[in-house]
C-alpha cells in the first residue's frame, strides 16, 4: 500500500512527535528501528506512508503499541493523563532518519 491511497493532509497529522528516550535510543542502535507518537486512530499502513512521505525512506515495517495514560494528582483531586499511541517504525536496511540535521547553523 502506498501514499496515494491516503489523502496528503491526512499523513502530514498522522505523525506527532518522534519519541526521544533512553529506551528509544538504545532500540535505534539495535533493531534500526524509530519510535514515534502518532494520533490514536492511526493505522500501519497510514504509519508507513506517512513516514515515507515525510522523510524520503523506504519503511520495511510498523509496530505499535497503545501506551495508558498515568494517574496524576493535583493536590487533593486526582487526574489522569491523556492515553496515547507509540509506533516502532522499522527501517529498510541502509536507511536513516537524522533528526539533528535542521538544528545544524
Amino acid at each position: 500500500m502506498s501514499a496515494q491511497n491516503f489523502s496528503q493532509e491526512r499523513l502530514m497529522n498522522v505523525l506527532l512527535a518522534p519519541q526521544i528516550s533512553e529506551k528509544a535510543t538504545y532500540v535505534a542502535e539495535k533493531d534500526e528501528q524509530v519510535i514515534f507518537r502518532v494520533v490514536s486512530d492511526a493505522t500501519k499502513p497510514e504509519i508507513k506512508a506517512a513516514v515515507e512521505l515525510m522523510f524520503k525512506v523506504n519503511v520495511q515495517s510498523v509496530q505499535v503499541a497503545n501506551v495508558k495514560g498515568k494517574n496524576k494528582r493535583f493536590g487533593r483531586s486526582l487526574g489522569r493523563r491523556k492515553d496515547w499511541k507509540k509506533a516502532y517504525v522499522c527501517l529498510a536496511s541502509g536507511q536513516e532518519i537524522n533528526f539533528a540535521a535542521g538544528e545544524q547553523g
